[in-house]
Order: C-alpha cells, then structure tokens, then sequence
C-alpha cells in the first residue's frame, strides 16, 4: 500500500508497505481521509522525541472496517470509524481510574507510537475507536479528530465567562474550531496569528480584533488559548488577560517559555493551565457537540500521494483552517 514514513529530521519518504494486520483487539481500517496536525510536524520534524522510527505520521484518521482481531465483539466490516491521537492507555494507574486517562504513563498515540493514517490503511484498539455515522462526510470529519477534540479541551479548561473575551494566539486547525465553538456560544472573539491566510479566515468567522502573533488586543481578555508553539507567546497572553483569567496552553510541544515577571505576568490570580492529550469521554463529547452545531471545518484538500507538499505547507504556514490527505 502507498504510505509515507519519517526518516532523518523533516523528511517524510513514500513507500510501498505491507499492509497492517490487526492485533487480536484491533480493527483494520481504509482510510478515506486523514488530516494533517501540526503534532504530525513535530513527530516528523523530530521535535517530539522518536517513539518509533520510521513511523507512519497521521492520527486523524476517517475510514471503514475492512478486517477485525480475534477478540473484536463491537465493530464489523463496513462500519465508519474515526482514529484518534489516544491510542491505548493501561486502564488501571491510578490517572485511568480517576478518568483521567490522558495522563497514564503507559498511554500510547497513533503515529507515534504506532503506525497512522499517512497510508491507505491502518489499525487502531477497537475500544480506542470512534463509531460514525455511515454519512459522515470523512474529509470534514477528519479534522474533528484531534484538532477538534484538543480544541474542545483547551476550550472547557480556558474557564470562559458566558459572553466572554476569549484571545486566540495562532490560527491552525485546532484554533478554527475552537473559535467556532467560542462563537456558537456567544463569545468575543479577538485572533493573534503570524499567517496572513489565518489571519483573513479569522477575520470571515467573525472576530471582532485579528492582529499579527505578537499584537496587542484592543481590551483585556477574560480567557486566552495559545496554539502557536511558540514559548515567547505566552508572557504576551498572560499580560493580555485581565485578573482572574486563564491563559491554556494547547499544543503538545513548544519552545522554551522566557522569563517572567511575577507582577506583571502572574499577579492579580492570573491562571497559567495546560492541556495534555484528551481523554475518550472528550472525544465522544466532542463528536456530540459538533454534529448538533453542525461544526464544519475549513479544508484544504491534498492527494495522500503529496502528503510531503501538505506537510511543507503545514510548516509554511501557507494553507488556512485544516489540512486534510484524501487516498
């Protein structure tokens, strides 16, 4: 089958690979569309540390049962499943039992630790596997796995006022989800992005202030998401949110966070919170709350077989909303 693997640090290789064979609680799936994350950079790019070299990258991941493991009891063939970033966790530390199991150590990710969805087939856990519905369309579907759901968590940790501020620092995939959700529930929307094609959709869903990555908004902020993995982002959020906010970081990796100021950063019960990974009841939620509001994503369609190109463009920031590979 056509999939692409990481080698040495950027470079992203088309292969000729078998095809997966599903463990005995797996499912394989075809892929019908797999978008592109900004994690899928890191792992390529090596800024995330090799979990398996020569991975297969992609874990937002729409396609059909074509083949099931010994033990699979849930799914069959033909059903429409999503593929997410979680990809196993232990279930029985004590961040499992608490259901927080987005913080076991033991967790694992697809296309990181196992092979993804830059391929025209993968597997994935049939308990770590999202059932869609047969109409789902998979290439406005795909981004809903990961950058959605990531969105979706940075959002409910940002302790958003009904009505409230809400500041964005980078506009990819996650942050134009996130900011359509903020905006179905009445929030102010102000965007800070270095992309000038992020910058003009930004401006099209409705925010009220869109800056360039370091600029200023015209009013304090209730809340604050940084996407951008850029450290040097974060003392200029804080100092943007007014006492008693929050300020979330949202991306798996970023560049070392510069010294701050206690008073001027911190001071006046300024919240500074992270997010790491999601758990399954945040992707279910999620899934939930996407089809009520009808939640679409903005994409940017490329063939899996220029899967390199998407990723040169992720990096370049050259595509706005959601890259997504279509086999």
């Amino acid at each position: 089958m056509l999939a692409w693997r990481t080698g040495a640090p950027g470079e992203l290789a088309r292969v000729d690979a078998p095809a997966p064979e599903p463990l005995d609680d797996e499912v394989v799936v075809r892929v019908e569309a797999c978008g592109v994350c900004r994690t899928d950079l890191h792992v390529i790019d090596r800024e995330l540390p090799v979990h398996r070299p020569g991975v297969i990258p992609g874990h937002q991941v729409v396609g059909v049962v074509t083949g099931t493991g010994a033990s699979v009891r849930r799914l069959r063939p033909g059903d429409r499943v999503g593929i997410a970033w979680l990809r196993r966790t232990c279930g029985a530390c004590r961040w499992c039992r608490e259901g927080r199991e987005n913080l076991c150590p033991a967790s694992e990710y697809t296309g990181w630790d196992a092979d993804g969805g830059f391929a025209e087939s993968a597997t994935v856990p049939e308990s770590f596997a999202y059932p869609l519905p047969a109409g789902a369309d998979p290439v406005t579907t795909a981004p809903l796995l990961c950058a959605g759901i990531i969105g979706y968590r940075a959002l409910t940790r940002a302790n958003l006022p009904a009505g409230g501020r809400l500041g964005i620092y980078g506009f990819g995939s996650s942050a134009h989800l996130t900011a359509k959700l903020a905006l179905a529930g009445g929030a102010e929307l102000h965007v800070m992005s270095r992309g000038r094609e992020n910058r003009a959709l930004a401006t099209r869903l409705g925010a009220v202030f869109v800056g360039d990555a370091t600029a200023t908004p015209p009013q304090p902020l209730d809340s604050a998401i940084v996407f951008a993995p850029a450290g040097e982002l974060v003392p200029l959020a804080l100092r943007a949110t007014a006492p008693g906010g929050t300020v979330v970081l949202a991306g798996i990796h970023m560049t070392d966070v510069p010294a701050m100021s206690y008073g001027e950063h911190l001071f006046g019960e300024r919240d500074l919170r992270t997010v790491t990974a999601n758990t399954r009841a945040d992707g279910a939620a999620f899934l939930r709350l996407s089809g009520a509001l009808d939640l679409v994503p903005s994409v940017t369609r490329y063939d899996l077989a220029r899967a390199d190109a998407a990723v040169d463009a992720l990096r370049a920031g050259e595509a706005s909303g959601s890259i997504v590979l279509v086999p």
